[in-house]
């Protein structure tokens, strides 16, 4: 594998632009159990100062060309078996450098189910057809003649001929430079056509942007793309995938025909068929994967943006949280949580019709204020949403207090989990989720990795795309994320522990048992007791991990264990404590990076270390920002264009952004609509949870869309 691996890292490094070592290295790190986010953070020397980006395009890459490898060892094998395999053969299958190539390599050796060719040459055509393919300007017909034979159902010329033409089609389809020529046609002029089926317009009306559109395949916007390919598999719609037939039969024709002869003709006759017949469908398969690749790896980069956006929103911190579940018919939730995002307690309040029980309701809530001591009221952003919002607001409370609206999207996929379950076992599905929208008030990222990433309502086609390689990029992100910021060791749940670099569910469940009999971690050291936690985990997982009352200050800190004795003996160069090294910023100043150098600690991991004991744990998530919605506006009746309200940022397409204005349908701002200029990726000017003033331009109550513009909005408050 060595061997193999030196070839994968020169053609990797190629590919990415980078130095064949930086990609060895990488592989060999990975292959010896190295976690992405470590490398990204502690391995910096070895990788060249990666990020966890292209760190993760090597592996992707690396696991594509072993898979490649593992086709070619086949294919040759398959070949061999055969007898078939010539030296020339064998070096053209081995520089083969995509699996397309190699394909087109295998086609003519690859085990068929009977054709059309294959039950030709049984009847004993193919030495008509090789006839034929000279192009000699002989008579056709007469050649014919002694190929038939009624023993072989052949029991004309023109049945001779037609199996020496279906020979001929299939010579043509396994022919590598037609192949290579319809395929380059196909990806530079092949259209994607759409029309409705017939008889189910009506039922598929949602799809009517799509009823007759045709545009360059490849060209296409992947949202585009995947719409008309869900609707084709739902049965609305019918596409195809071709460039002009007339072009692709004139290229075949400039490689194959040599005359102008009644052989000749014969050829020309057997290359349409092949075309139509084989080609074209082969080709249109292939260039569908092609787009629908492309328009996946679109979708999933949005997606995988967006987590990562919404899992680093700003916390608002460990404060006393009252938070509420809205409703109306069934009433409001509310719990009260500790600083530690503990259940303390819940109930059910009416200040909505059909109960109207309002003045209860303010009561409920004031002494539960009073009682539990709350600093801030979360409130989620679904059904009854906003009128809640209005009577929490109503409320003269004795302190001062923040309410917030909380983004509920998968609360209700959390609360009926197995995760809530274990958490939460003696409550409802109800309690569940109002406890689930005030931690997200206190800590988004450590409450939204309990949910699966594809019901947080901030993706695209998700349900379209690859699910494997959808399920790979978001683990990613949330990895990347979880890691990005740290994880509290003495108060993390298990499923934000199983996150960490190295951990996993098992060990992060091992952790939490630890905790559970034993009491706080007092140091990281203590880590290496946990059931099953031996050095590799603790390697991988321990810089990433923080003990907020550890005695030692280090074990709070992003420094990772075995750089402690550098840190140690910057301070003993300098007659101070770590402590020292971390508070005044003066002795900091005298420390030469150099000085520190080591075998396995290069200037990289000397200069992240001097940037972390300036600020030891720092989150590195932005200070939350209040928000609040238009008072005036609550429902979509409320809205009129021409009106500029406040809105935040809830989701992020390839075509524009969907913004929050208060009225529980959010409304989109097109992509052309987001400034004064072009803009190519909606990502270039707003963000997830950004806060924005937009215009109302189009209201379609029916049909509950609402288009919106933030070119020339004053900016307001």
């Amino acid at each position: 594998m060595t061997d193999l691996n030196t070839l994968f890292s020169e053609t990797i490094a190629r590919e990415l632009n980078l130095q064949p070592w930086q990609v060895f290295n990488t592989i060999k790190l990975m292959e010896g159990g190295a976690t992405i986010p470590f490398m990204a953070r502690y391995r910096k020397e070895m990788t060249g100062s990666l990020d966890e980006v292209m760190l993760a395009a090597i592996r992707d890459r690396h696991q594509q060309l072993t898979e490649l490898e593992k086709r070619r060892e086949f294919i040759l094998e398959s070949i061999a078996s055969q007898e078939k395999l010539t030296p020339e053969l064998e070096k053209e299958i081995r520089a083969a450098d995509n699996i397309t190539r190699l394909e087109d390599l295998y086609l003519p050796y690859k085990p068929k189910r009977k054709t059309r060719a294959t039950i030709a040459r049984e009847k004993g055509l193919e030495p008509l057809a090789k006839i034929l393919m000279t192009q000699a300007p002989v008579d056709p017909e007469e050649k014919a003649e002694a190929f038939i034979d009624p023993e072989k159902e052949v029991e004309n010329t023109e049945q001779a001929l037609a199996g020496a033409r279906d020979i001929i089609a299939e010579w043509v389809n396994e022919s590598i430079p037609a192949r290579e020529t319809i395929r380059s046609l196909f990806e530079k002029e092949a259209v994607i056509s759409s029309k409705p089926v017939k008889g189910r317009e009506l039922e598929g009306i949602h799809y009517q942007n799509y009823y007759e559109t045709s545009e360059n395949l490849l060209k296409a916007p992947s949202h585009r793309v995947l719409a008309m390919f869900r609707g084709e598999e739902e049965g609305f719609l019918r596409i195809s995938v071709e460039p002009e037939e007339e072009r692709a039969i004139f290229r075949l024709n400039r490689i194959f025909i040599k005359g102008n002869n009644k052989a000749s003709q014969q050829v020309e006759m057997a290359v349409k068929d092949s075309y139509k017949r084989l080609l074209q469908p082969s080709m249109e398969t292939e260039l569908r994967q092609i787009a629908k690749q492309k328009a996946d790896e679109e979708a999933i980069r949005v997606f995988a943006g967006n987590l990562r956006q919404l899992l680093l929103a700003a916390p608002l911190g460990q404060k006393n949280v009252l938070a509420i579940d809205p409703g109306f018919r069934t009433g409001c939730k509310v719990v009260c949580l500790d600083r530690q995002g503990r259940l303390l307690h819940n109930e059910t309040i009416y200040p909505h019709p059909p109960q109207n029980e309002v003045g209860p309701a303010v009561s409920k809530i004031k002494n539960l204020v009073s009682a539990y001591g709350i600093e801030a009221i979360a409130i989620g952003n679904g059904t009854a949403g906003r009128e809640t919002e209005n009577f929490i607001r109503k409320i003269p409370f004795d302190r001062k207090l923040i309410s917030i609206m909380v983004n509920e999207s998968g609360a209700s996929v959390y609360s009926a989990s197995a995760v809530a379950r274990e958490e939460f076992p003696d409550y409802d599905v109800t309690v569940r989720g109002a406890v689930s929208i005030g931690r997200r008030l206190m800590d988004p990222l450590a409450e939204l990795v309990k949910i699966d990433p594809k019901s947080i309502g901030v993706g695209q086609y998700q349900h379209d795309v690859n699910q494997q390689a959808l399920q790979q990029s978001l683990e990613d992100t949330v990895i990347t994320c979880v890691n990005q910021v740290g994880v509290e060791l003495n108060t993390a749940s298990k499923q934000l522990l199983s996150h960490v670099s190295g951990l996993g569910p098992s060990l992060a469940g091992n952790i939490v048992e630890y905790r559970n009999q034993n009491g706080e971690f007092k140091s990281r050291k203590e880590l290496l007791k946990v059931k099953r936690f031996g050095d590799k985990a603790f390697e991988q997982a321990a810089g990433f991990l923080r003990i907020r009352n550890a005695s030692n200050p280090l074990d709070r800190s992003a420094v990772h264990p075995e750089s402690y004795t550098i840190v140690e003996k910057m301070a003993k160069t300098l007659n101070c404590t770590i402590s020292d090294l971390i508070e005044k910023e003066e002795l900091r100043t005298r420390i030469n990076p150099r000085d520190f150098v080591t075998q396995t600690a290069g200037l990289p991991t000397i200069t992240d270390i001097l940037k972390e004991l300036a600020r030891p744990g720092r989150d590195p998530r932005e200070q939350f920002d209040l928000f609040e919605f238009d008072n005036s506006i609550n429902s979509i009746e409320d809205l009129k264009p021409g009106m500029i309200l406040n809105g935040i940022i809830t989701n992020i397409t390839a075509f524009g952004a969907f913004v929050d204005i208060g009225v529980h349908q959010d409304g989109l701002v097109h992509v052309s609509q987001m400034a004064n200029k072009f803009v190519r990726d909606p990502n270039e000017v707003v963000k997830l949870t950004m806060k924005v003033r937009v215009k109302v331009m189009e209201v379609d109550v029916a049909r509950k869309r609402i288009s919106l513009s933030m070119k020339d909005v004053p900016a307001g408050s």
